[in-house]
This record gives structure tokens, sequence and C-alpha cells, in this order.
């Protein structure tokens, strides 16, 4: 779970959809939104898990599926006129990376 609405991470994982991991690496590497760091660490943490797990070549890894679906929203609170509480959600997503290594 993310603390990124889903409509931000879209933006970010539409430019690195079906690309290699080093090439998707080096564009969220260039983008200055908050959000790119947290797509990045998901990337790089799919495609240990694959190298680890799955025995695959980290150079030949390509981003198959990349997703970011509404997670549960957190309920919060801000204080308002004559000492009342008002409600706001704050968005969450769920984001997923598969990787697969290329020639296969």
């Amino acid at each position: 779970m993310v603390g990124i609405s889903a409509k931000k991470l879209r933006l970010l994982i539409d430019m690195v959809r079906g690309r290699q991991v080093v090439d998707a690496l080096d564009v969220l590497r260039a983008v200055p939104s908050p959000a790119a760091k947290v797509v990045s660490k998901t990337i790089r943490s799919a495609s240990a898990n694959a190298e680890n797990n799955e025995l695959m070549d980290r150079g030949n890894l390509k981003i198959t599926k990349i997703t970011a679906d509404q997670g549960p929203p957190l309920r919060r609170f801000r204080p308002r006129a004559r000492g009342r509480a008002g409600q706001f959600n704050h968005p969450t997503s769920h984001l997923t990376v598969e990787v697969e290594e290329l020639g296969t």
C-alpha cells in the first residue's frame, strides 16, 4: 500500500510500461515527482525478487505488467469552526509490478 493516489501514480507508470527495467529506472530518475521514488523502489524490488527467486538476469528484465489500483482510504480529521472536526479521506493505492526476462 502506497500513500499516493492511484491517479498520480498512473501518470508515471504509463511512461515506463513495456520498457526494460534499466531504462525505466533511468526515466524515473529524471522525473522530479516524489511519486517517482516510490515507483522506482517498487520496480527495483520486483527485479531483485526475479533475480533471487527465479534466477533471472537483471540486465534482461522487462516490465510486462504494471498497475496502480485504488487502495483503502485513510480517514483523517481536520479542526473546523466551533470546536468541530471535519473528516477528509487520504487516498492510498496498491502498486503491482511484474517483470519477465527477455527471450522467454
